[in-house]
């Protein structure tokens, strides 16, 4: 009995260190997905932003309302299709989707300064970077986050489109604040409830599982970055 008491705490403290080792290696595989997918918005949108001929072939047509409400379909549509793709096949929908959101947000490179975008994002860094370092490192449960923030998304949402009929600044302006309080709310809650959700599940190391959380991880942490820049480019970018 006391060589059973001596080994159990020996394998649990292995099996520890490697769910541990797990983590950071999802944790890391969701970062860096992300960030491709970012650099791939960020060369959408330069590329068509800084194009004239595209600017003026997308938005001064009716294909601007296709290209404003694509990335919100394609959202619907991959939590849909997720379950039917394989991990591979996710991972291009999120990419294709990433390419999709630059050219959706292109107009910025018009709207705004090159300087001002640039120290916008900066700054978004910054804050996703501390936000979500937070939400990982917490021992506080912030679970209970998550119900207020997704009604206050909903809220966001539908007042964005009905502003775009109205074109309230005063409005926008209340949107922006509320959207920069929801944005930084949902990452740190999505980091630590990614983090919760793998050593929930690290028991299993079903692999295809892993990967398309991963994939789905990144999409959460991808639109509050994306989300937190536009909000917040509303108050720290310079007009052209």
């Amino acid at each position: 009995m006391a060589e059973y008491e001596t080994i159990r705490p020996q394998v649990t403290g292995v099996r520890t260190a490697e769910v541990d080792a797990g983590l950071r290696a999802h944790m890391n595989k969701i970062y860096s997905t992300m960030s491709v997918g970012l650099l791939v918005t960020a060369g959408a949108a330069w590329g068509v932003g800084t194009t004239p001929a595209l600017v003026e072939a997308i938005f001064s047509t009716p294909l601007k309302w296709l290209v404003m409400f694509a990335p919100l379909i394609m959202v619907f549509a991959f939590g849909a299709m997720i379950n039917r793709l394989s991990a591979a096949g996710a991972q291009t929908f999120f990419y294709v989707f990433s390419a999709v959101m630059g050219v959706s947000i292109s107009y910025i490179f018009v709207a705004y300064t090159g300087m001002s975008i640039v120290q916008t994002f900066l700054v978004t860094a910054i804050a996703f970077a501390g936000l979500s370092l937070w939400g990982y490192t917490t021992k506080r449960d912030i679970s209970g986050w998550g119900s207020f923030l997704i009604m206050g998304l909903i809220g966001i949402i539908i007042a964005s489109i009905v502003n775009i009929f109205l074109a309230s600044p005063a409005m926008m302006f209340a949107i922006s604040i509320i959207g920069v309080l929801i944005f930084a709310g949902l990452t740190a809650y999505d980091t630590q409830r990614l983090k919760t959700e793998y050593v929930a599940h690290a028991h299993a190391m079903d692999q295809e599982w892993l990967d398309k959380s991963g994939i789905m991880g990144s999409l959460s942490l991808y639109l509050n970055f994306i989300n937190l820049f536009m909000f917040l480019l509303q108050f720290l970018g310079s007009r052209e």
